[in-house]
């Protein structure tokens, strides 16, 4: 039987990035220094193929601290924590592990210097976020307050008008935080703003690339989970800039391919905490029902690399918990 033909049209780049990648090799070398157990303070980043890998290898995935047992390495993910959970964790003498990207942390130390120079921080950010509630929480109650959309501009209440600065969640839509971010210029003329925007490369490059193929395909598959922002983002960026048929999925096993009939040309790309080897599972699965042309298309190239933390780099061992009474 003749197959027919499909050509997939890959985007570039995709899948993982250098914070996602750091934050898995984190919890994988903390697991072949120390063994298994190591604990995990959340999902390590938003894919649950990644998560099921880890815990296959000894991780513990747990939703707060008081979960996690004494004497144990705890990870915190990738999204970053409010200050109060390290604050715990060293009160109970814990040894952990902060897989924050350094993305995420620059700008918390960003949202820090505004405050620390009298500035009230306006976040635009998703609520319930793991990435916002980490930001918010880096200071106190009130000094941060959070618009989602450019509606929200116009109703938003801060202390004081001239002392504003605003910073953003790293996984936003490019286009979407440029308009809140005019409708705050427009609302507030003195408002500060981050020195390098706060959308990580990542996400800018993943968005641009699908920008490029969105007008050249029937439908596009974008890899990723329900709960991951910048995945969810790319479908919302693909339907904007041409491709109406565009649907997140977290595996091959997902797709409704009687869904794609009369499909000629599929784009495939995924989100920063989507590993290739799902792209693969989803190349592979095309290949079993059609006969499958693949061609990419390359909007920037990406050679960002992050350190591990110290102690994994020092090869020391979890110093053991010292009673918060000592």
């Amino acid at each position: 039987m003749t197959q027919t033909p499909l050509t997939i049209l890959l985007a570039a780049p995709r899948g993982f990035c250098a914070g996602v990648d750091r934050a898995i090799q984190i919890v994988e070398v903390a697991l072949e220094r120390f063994g298994a157990p190591v604990y995990v303070r959340h999902e390590i980043v938003h894919n649950r193929f990644v998560v099921q890998s880890l815990e296959a290898k000894g991780a513990i995935f747990v939703d707060e601290l008081d979960q996690v047992p004494d004497g144990v390495p705890v990870v915190f993910s990738a999204h970053g924590v409010p200050k109060s959970v390290p604050a715990a964790a060293e009160q109970r003498g814990l040894f952990y592990l902060d897989a924050t990207c350094p993305l995420v942390s620059k700008v918390h130390r960003e949202a820090e210097r505004h405050f620390n120079e009298g500035r009230q921080i306006v976040l635009i950010g998703h609520a319930g976020h793991p990435e916002v509630i980490g930001t918010m929480g880096q200071l106190p109650p009130g000094a941060v307050v959070l618009v989602e959309t450019v509606e929200d501009v116009a109703t938003v209440r801060v202390d004081d008008p001239e002392n504003l600065a605003y910073a953003t969640q790293t996984t936003l839509s490019v286009d979407e935080t440029a308009s809140i971010v005019a409708a705050l210029q427009a609302r507030f003329p003195t408002i500060g703003g981050p020195k390098k925007e706060d959308i990580c490369y990542a996400t800018t490059n993943r968005q641009q690339a699908v920008k490029a193929i969105a007008p050249k395909v029937d439908a596009l598959l974008v890899l990723g989970a329900p709960n991951s922002s910048n995945s969810k983002r790319l479908v919302e960026v693909a339907k904007i800039h041409g491709c109406q048929r565009a649907q997140l999925v977290q595996r091959a096993a997902d797709i409704d391919w009687s869904a794609l009939d009369g499909v000629a040309t599929l784009g495939i790309t995924a989100g920063a905490s989507a590993p290739e080897v799902l792209v693969e599972e989803v190349m592979e699965a095309a290949r079993a029902r059609y006969a499958v042309t693949v061609e990419e298309l390359r909007t920037a190239f990406e050679d960002i690399t992050f350190k591990l933390p110290k102690p994994l780099l020092d090869g020391g061992a979890p110093s053991r918990p010292v009673p918060a009474d000592a």
